[in-house]
């Protein structure tokens, strides 16, 4: 087995997959944003934020890899970096396209193996997805991604996708931009079942579901609140992600 000895990676959930496979030995840098596993990144050296890595500190590290995304990485430094040293981006906008990135990714670490009981698992998932769909009508959900201002997302999005496959309707689907800032009324208007607030990447908490639900800020609906790893993380937590999101979904019907 070859493959990369020295990676830096850029996105968290990337990070989490690299550890998955097998891989977090070789890792050498890392965000300060990526968290897990915890005990395998205790030692790795983090190199700023997502949106401002150190790219002077990155190239320091003479990786053979570096792993990014064009959505949570910027372009300018991406391409900084494209010039010198070899870098895989990877942007799936579906849960489909995740599945074949975290394929991509096992291939690019000379592992494909190691991605095949992931692989399988998402596929359960999946298959788990279509029962329930048959079995119940999705929840319409509008899901917070942000509150200053208001932000959700659209279809083309993998929040959008991770929402489907887990048993929501995401009422702002057809919305033109894929992460809209929206009016409250307009979504009240929308007349969604549940609010989701996600823990990322605005970090809402118990107290803002208590008070928004107290307020009747989006009426009837229920608000619940998520992990957002769930929902936004591509790669092996769809393995888990996905399950927990459905559970999530049937438990918020019988309420």
């Amino acid at each position: 087995m070859s493959g990369p000895r020295r990676i830096v990676s850029l996105v968290p959930s990337t990070t989490e997959s690299v550890c998955g496979l097998g891989h977090g030995a070789a890792l050498v840098g890392c965000t300060r944003w990526c968290e897990e596993p915890a005990a395998q990144l205790a030692q790795v050296q983090r190199i700023g934020g997502t949106k401002n890595p150190d790219r002077e500190a990155v190239l320091a590290l003479a990786p053979d890899l570096v792993l990014a995304n064009a959505e949570e990485n910027r372009a300018e430094d991406l391409a900084w970096l494209q010039q010198r040293v070899p870098v895989l981006v990877q942007t799936p906008r579906s849960v489909r396209e995740a599945a074949a990135a975290l394929r991509e990714l096992a291939q690019a670490l000379g592992d494909v193996e190691a991605a095949v009981p992931w692989l399988l698992r998402i596929e359960a998932e999946l298959a788990a997805a279509e029962v329930e769909r048959l079995r119940a009508a999705p929840l319409r959900a509008f899901y917070a991604i942000w509150r200053k201002p208001w932000m959700s997302v659209n279809a083309d999005t993998f929040v959008h996708d991770a929402l489907r496959c887990s048993g929501f309707a995401n009422v702002t689907a057809a919305l033109p931009v894929r992460y809209p800032e929206v009016d409250l009324a307009a979504v009240r208007a929308l007349a969604p079942d549940v609010v989701l607030l996600p823990s990322e990447p605005w970090a809402f908490t118990a107290a803002d579901r208590d008070a928004l639900q107290h307020e009747g800020t989006f009426g009837s609906a229920v608000v619940a609140v998520c992990d957002g790893r769930d929902f936004c993380w591509h790669g092996v937590r769809m393995a888990e992600g996905l399950g927990r999101a459905r559970r999530l979904a049937a438990a918020l019907r019988c309420r």
